[in-house]
């Protein structure tokens, strides 16, 4: 396993820490891999009901690495391009993984979030963002343009015009700023990020998973199906979640006017 991408699961949490500190996180291949196979093995363990992804080093993610970027020059055309596509393509597996998991998965962000580090802050279902955030969808400095679903999430997140923004001009903006354009849901004094980051990653992991993933597939389909076919999968998204233990521990506990202890089944 390659230690470009740590994993540590306490409590019910899946703790997965992006681990080239002296890259500020930038994407190499190695993590690119290293990154959608941790996710997909968290997605399908049952021991994991929350995951928290972060950076090391005081930074989430600096985008592409510029310094492979300018080596990669020295290949021929169809060598070079084959390579782009390769590496694109691999950005592809964590993205489904975040998605598709029936999980919550909290971005957890201090320091620098550029490039795709913007697009993967979108992608995640929540995120925290310590006050010395910094962000910037910096693919035109290079004359490039979004990779790795950063369009789908930026768009959908923020709105056309404000993705247009970003995506055109670069500028780069503070963790005030992304909490206006709903890019994080808190922004808190780094200092605290990490114990406000795993209060609420506690939270959600005591919480009744299954609901959850019901209600992230919902939201997730909601933007590309008609009001009916919408309205049929809220129907039997409802019928799956009011089947599970975690259902009738909540109309349990609301009777007996408890706190509710859910187990994710």
């Amino acid at each position: 396993m390659s230690d470009t991408v740590l994993c540590e699961i306490r409590e019910g949490v899946a703790l997965v820490t992006l681990n080239r500190p002296e890259a500020r996180n930038a994407l190499s291949m190695e993590l690119r891999l290293a990154l959608g196979e941790i996710l997909g093995r968290v997605e399908l363990d049952d021991r994991v009901r929350c995951v928290v992804l972060r950076g090391a080093g005081g930074h989430f993610m600096a985008g592409g690495d510029v310094k492979a970027m300018h080596q990669r020059m020295s290949m021929d055309r169809a060598e070079r391009y084959r390579a782009i596509l390769e590496g694109i393509h691999a950005l592809h597996l964590p993205i489904f993984a975040i998605r598709r998991m029936g999980k919550p998965v909290i971005a957890s962000v201090e320091g620098a979030s550029a490039g795709f580090g913007l697009g993967l802050v979108a992608a995640c279902d929540l995120a925290v963002a310590a006050d010395d955030a910094f962000f910037t969808l910096a693919y035109c400095h290079i004359g490039a343009s979004p990779d790795g679903g950063t369009s789908y999430f930026v768009a959908r997140t923020m709105g056309m015009k404000q993705a247009l923004e970003l995506a055109f001009l670069g500028d780069r903006f503070d963790a005030a700023r992304a909490k206006d354009l709903g890019l994080v849901n808190w922004v808190v004094p780094k200092a605290e990020l990490q114990a406000e980051t795993w209060k609420l990653a506690a939270r959600l992991a005591q919480g009744p998973t299954r609901a959850y993933a019901n209600a992230k597939a919902l939201f997730n389909a909601a933007l590309n199906q008609t009001m009916e076919t919408q309205l049929q999968m809220e129907a039997e998204r409802m019928a799956d979640s009011m089947m599970t233990e975690d259902h009738a521990e909540g109309v349990a506990a609301f009777v007996d006017k408890r706190k509710p202890r859910f187990k994710g089944r």
